[in-house]
């Protein structure tokens, strides 16, 4: 039977992000996705105008439907959660669903650079913190990592023993399968992926640093680390996968001067994953 994911995180319009691009990218690697969203929005919010409809009055009775069908997920999928009691849906759905599924991927939206988004206060984080100890996969960046374990974000370089030990202490909360995505402290021109298997070490995948940051990225990686890991890949060649995915997006970009807010053009090699 064909599996299925289901992909919590907002509905954008217009710029690739969130469910607009995991759930082409899902479908493409011959999985079905479902989506449960977090809130509706024109384009997302690096335009200077949108449109914004939060869908959190609405996630329990549109969740309840899914309980009443009696449906199962071979994958649960998160992404920006936006509010406490967000999570706390978040947190009850994965209660419900996950005991027929193969594995929980939280990917923990909560800042970059150093920096929190301001919808994250101590609250909020507390409860992210919670909401990652259900998670098998986790695909934080170096600002996630540190909130995460309440620790310091480096002002220069990181060591791999440092990385190592951080995803270790990680991984004791919960999580078997650890990504910390982006990395650009480490060296000069290139960023790192570090990847972590609980009781296995580390592996590394280095990619080029090329142009700026771009909306939706971290979405495109999770969707497809949760399709290749689903479809009975290593996490590693998952991870691999999806940097070398990016990574080609991100040359066409260039090359064609996409501009910054459009996001990533995953469309133009959604065949490069149809093999899985």
């Amino acid at each position: 039977m064909q599996k299925k994911i289901a992909l919590i995180n907002d509905i954008t319009g217009f710029g690739r992000c969130s469910v607009a691009v995991m759930a082409p990218i899902i479908s493409a690697m011959k999985i079905q996705a479902v989506a449960v969203p977090t809130a509706i929005l024109s384009a997302h919010t690096q335009f200077p105008t949108y449109y914004f409809d939060d869908y959190t009055p609405r996630m329990r009775d549109y969740i309840q439907t899914y309980k009443d069908l009696d449906l199962t997920f071979d994958a649960i999928a998160t992404g920006f959660l936006g509010s406490e009691e967000q999570v706390d849906i978040v947190d009850d759905f994965i209660r419900t669903f996950r005991s027929k599924s193969e594995f929980v991927l939280v990917d923990p939206v909560m800042g970059d650079y150093g920096q929190l988004y301001k919808t994250y206060t101590p609250a909020m984080c507390r409860k992210m913190k919670a909401l990652v100890q259900h998670a098998d996969i986790v695909t934080p960046n170096l600002t996630e990592l540190c909130t995460l374990l309440d620790v310091p974000y480096p002002t220069g370089k990181i060591t791999l023993s440092e990385l190592e030990k951080m995803c270790s202490d990680l991984s004791q909360l919960g999580p078997k399968h650890i990504v910390v995505t982006g990395i650009s402290l480490f060296s000069q021109g290139q960023l790192l992926n570090f990847i972590y298997n609980q009781n296995e070490g580390y592996r590394l995948v280095m990619v080029d640093k090329i142009g700026v940051d771009r909306s939706g990225t971290g979405d495109v990686i999770s969707a497809i680390v949760a399709g290749m890991f689903l479809n009975g890949h290593t996490f590693y060649e998952s991870v691999k996968k999806a940097a070398d995915f990016v990574t080609k997006c991100i040359f066409y970009c260039e090359r064609e001067n996409v501009p910054d807010q459009w996001g990533l053009p995953f469309e133009m090699y959604l065949g490069d994953l149809m093999e899985g």
